[in-house]
């Protein structure tokens, strides 16, 4: 398995507040962190590096190849658990950090399969030679408005309060995850991403961009650039995981 990934500033912000991770585990065995951090121009920025450090480095402390599905679960939010505490804790520190959190989704693939795992509104993708799906569902107020049908998803994307969301890592002294498993195939793709790129592309577009470019290890650079091309008024991030 292979990843890459890919992180901007975009065309408007001064200060990127989104960052992520590639860890390869083992040969049988990659984590991969995609967080959007939120807060003021300091406290974003330390929310997202800051849980994406302590998240990455618990599931590489506590990884174990022979644990069941159960435990590599309860592993997993276990780390979210201690990532929400050092960024909750850091923000006591100073006015500068009061209220800062960040978003977190992270993709853990390993022999068993695959477990995503995400708080707030980044997204991860399942691409295979079916097409894509969104694995993922954000925790965000438009997409509470959807499922109860007061916006449909075209509205969605261009609602004035689309970037509310609902649940971070960080604001509050507990927090509460989703979590999917799938089994994967072979040349399976995952891309995980802020919503700086999923507010500009649709599914299609970053479906025909993962399968049909030339190169997958350039599909990073050719997914933000088009965010770019469109504005791209929030910070770009785009990490994509071949099975």
């Amino acid at each position: 398995m292979q990843a890459w990934g890919l992180t901007d500033v975009g065309n408007v912000r001064s200060q990127n507040q989104d960052s992520f991770r590639i860890d390869r585990i083992s040969e049988t065995a990659l984590l991969a962190v995609v967080c959007d951090g939120m807060g003021g121009a300091k406290s974003g920025n330390v929310a997202s590096r800051l849980a994406g450090e302590v998240f990455s480095e618990e599931v590489l402390r506590s990884f174990r190849s022979d644990a069941t599905r159960e435990e590599t679960e309860q592993m997993l939010l276990s780390a979210v658990k201690l990532a929400n505490i050092a960024v909750y804790e850091h923000a006591q520190i100073s006015d500068a950090y009061s209220g800062m959190g960040t978003t977190l989704v992270a993709c853990l693939v390993y022999e068993k399969g695959t477990l995503i795992l995400n708080v707030g509104d980044s997204r991860a993708y399942y691409i295979d030679p079916d097409g894509i799906r969104r694995v993922t569902m954000d925790h965000s107020l438009v997409e509470m408005m959807v499922l109860r049908g007061e916006l449909t998803p075209e509205e969605a994307k261009v609602h004035p309060h689309r970037n509310l969301i609902t649940r971070a890592v960080g604001t509050s002294g507990s927090v509460t995850p989703d979590l999917y498993f799938l089994q994967p195939g072979r040349g399976d793709c995952f891309l995980l991403c802020s919503d700086g790129l999923s507010n500009l592309m649709s599914q299609q577009e970053i479906l025909f961009e993962v399968a049909h470019g030339v190169r997958k290890d350039d599909c990073c650079q050719r997914l933000v650039e088009i965010a770019k091309e469109r504005g791209a008024p929030d910070n770009v991030t785009a990490l994509l995981v071949a099975v």
